[in-house]
């Protein structure tokens, strides 16, 4: 099962700031919540070699890697070429999904909507629920599309492929500042080596100044090490502890 990921976010659009990426944080959740750590998010322009260059440097360093964008039928939409470069194979055109296209346009079709039958030569096409069309699949690289509707109806139907063992969060939220818990998350930190710690400061929300969170797949880890981090915090600055999100 996948440990690691990696999320490549192509569009000049994103970078222009004429679109808020939604994607990227959608997936985060998602493959946090299936047991999977994401390694890295990059944003690039629609330039093939570019593009070409991060899918092969992230397939190489993890375990699954998942493009949004670039997709479609227009001049812009060359992230199929970028990923067959990357993978060392050319594009070519399915012919199920030559089908599935002329069975949506019918007379209507034309050069431009084939372009979206066009995956690296050897790629997969997986399918799902009710997709009209299926999600291209090549080596460890998921190509999704950018529109965060169809994004998030792709990644549906394939989220059960990456389940792996889960990640236990603890949540603290305290009253006191950053300042005067950082030693006590410091020592927390050195007696379980493995937790992932983090610390966020709150400044506008009254009940509380800081979130701390605590996780690690082991149950038994994280469960132990807030119960350091309560036994080295002053009683009556702790407002609540929670489990999960």
């Amino acid at each position: 099962m996948p440990k690691t990921a990696g999320i490549i976010l192509i569009g000049n659009e994103i970078l222009s700031g004429k679109i808020a990426d939604a994607n990227a944080a959608y997936l985060c959740r998602e493959l946090r919540e299936l047991g999977v750590e994401v390694r890295r998010i990059t944003v690039i322009p629609d330039e093939v070699d570019l593009i070409a260059r991060e899918v092969a440097e992230f397939s190489r360093a993890f375990d699954v890697v998942f493009t949004s964008g670039g997709v479609g039928p227009t001049h812009d939409d060359v992230t199929m070429e970028g990923v067959a470069q990357a993978l060392g194979t050319r594009v070519v055109r399915h012919p199920h999904l030559v089908e599935l296209l002329q069975r949506y346009y019918g007379d209507r079709i034309n050069d431009a909507s084939l372009r979206m039958a066009e995956v690296p030569d050897g790629a997969e096409l997986l399918s799902g629920g009710s997709l009209r069309f299926p999600t291209v699949f090549a080596r460890n690289v998921y190509v999704l599309p950018g529109v965060p509707e169809i994004f998030r109806q792709k990644f549906d139907t394939l989220r059960e492929r990456f389940r792996d063992e889960p990640y236990h969060l603890r949540q603290v939220f305290v009253v006191i500042g950053e300042s005067a818990i950082a030693e006590h998350l410091n020592t927390v930190l050195a007696a379980f080596p493995e937790l992932l710690l983090g610390s966020y400061p709150e400044f506008s929300n009254p009940e509380y100044r800081v979130k701390v969170t605590l996780e690690s797949k082991d149950l038994g880890y994280v469960e132990a090490a807030l119960a350091a981090l309560l036994d080295r915090l002053p009683a009556d600055a702790v407002v609540k502890v929670i489990q999960g999100r």
